[in-house]
């Protein structure tokens, strides 16, 4: 059976909050990170069902012993926030998976062409194959930006099928490219919107959520 992208969009009543609270161009720079990472964190808790195998163990409580489970901590686990947007979302996650370790990756899109070019890539030269990695990239736009990242971890030797990518808002045309390419990935956003306009940002989206999180509009 051929492999197909799944994309969750999570019912959970915070990411609906903290969505509206992103998506209103009312809302100020310092309660707009704050629902970025409220979202990060949400959506982190939400990609992380069935992740992570369990070690079963016996702990001791005040009263007796107990069966327990427990994550492996020689797991590697890894983020890497697409910066600077990404930046956005990393708190959030770091709350849920505290002990991973971050690789900052730096795209800028070119705004006549829309295709990213790498300014800063802190990637090792290679992933342990049973590494778990979470992309943080806001805005899965026009794709090219997902498409690098995906690019530059796979030739590090990363397992697209221990990747997941959180996003606040997702269009057809990423997603269409990510299903194509790496159908074994599994994204989580906050919601999915219905396309992009001429400048290649999803409409309606919540801006550019860089410039918005760092109030450099």
């Amino acid at each position: 059976m051929a492999l197909q992208l799944r994309v969750y969009v999570p019912p959970h009543p915070l990411i609906k909050h903290w969505l509206a609270v992103a998506r209103d161009r009312n809302t100020p720079g310092v309660m707009f990170r704050t629902a970025m990472t409220e979202l990060g964190r949400w959506l982190t808790y939400e990609a992380m069902r069935e992740w992570f195998p369990l070690v079963e163990t016996t702990v001791e409580t005040p009263l007796g012993p107990a069966a327990a489970a427990v994550i492996n901590p020689e797991l590697p686990v890894a983020v890497v926030p697409i910066l600077r947007a990404g930046l956005t979302l990393l708190e959030g996650a770091q709350s849920v998976i505290p002990r991973a370790a971050t690789y900052h990756l730096g795209l800028a899109r070119d705004e006549e062409t829309l295709q990213p070019h790498c300014y800063l890539n802190k990637l090792p030269d290679q992933f342990l194959p049973q590494t778990r990695i979470l992309i943080t990239e806001p805005m899965l736009a026009t794709g090219g930006s997902i498409m690098t990242t995906m690019q530059e971890l796979t030739q590090r030797q990363a397992n697209p099928e221990l990747v997941r990518i959180i996003s606040v808002v997702a269009a057809p045309p990423a997603l269409k490219e990510l299903g194509e390419n790496y159908p074994s990935l599994q994204i989580y956003t906050a919601t999915i919107d219905e396309g992009l306009n001429e400048q290649g940002f999803i409409v309606p989206g919540l801006g550019d959520a860089g410039d918005r999180a760092f109030e450099t509009v």
